[in-house]
């Protein structure tokens, strides 16, 4: 899962999938990363951890990191949260990019339209309420569509 920070969305898409392998006991590995540096090390925004938590999900122990090259090697599918997210990891895989890894999220939900993800980062509280929401029915379907 990739946003910009890897502070508001990225985790929450995390830990909203995390949450849904865990209770159908499937053995997959999900993880978040930004393609941006700017907070790595962090934890996820609180008002994040606020909403995921609302929602019986703790991310709290998540730490923000960067996108890196070999991320595109290492997982079998990368899901970013818009347009620009596509487009860096686009740069940052270089010569490693491999189109059939790496889709928009909401495409999950929406197949084809490619719609982002909005970054609640600038909004109040109720943005990241929305986001969750999208984010879950993605991840819904993500669990739909592998297991």
């Amino acid at each position: 899962m990739v946003c910009l920070g890897n502070i508001c969305r990225s985790p929450l898409a995390e830990g909203i999938l995390q949450d849904k392998i865990y209770k159908q006991k499937l053995n997959w590995i999900v993880d978040s990363a930004g393609t941006a540096g700017y907070h790595i090390g962090e934890a996820p925004h609180h008002l994040s951890q606020k909403v995921a938590l609302q929602n019986g999900i703790n991310i709290s122990h998540q730490k923000c990191r960067k996108f890196l090259r070999k991320d595109i090697i290492e997982f079998d599918k990368i899901y970013v949260m818009d347009e620009e997210n596509y487009a860096e990891v686009k740069s940052i895989c270089g010569n490693d990019w491999n189109e059939n890894k790496v889709d928009l999220l909401l495409n999950e939900s929406y197949p084809n339209e490619n719609r982002s993800v909005p970054d609640p980062w600038y909004g109040n509280e109720d943005g990241y309420h929305k986001v969750f929401k999208m984010i879950n029915e993605a991840c819904e379907a993500i669990i739909k569509k592998y297991k």
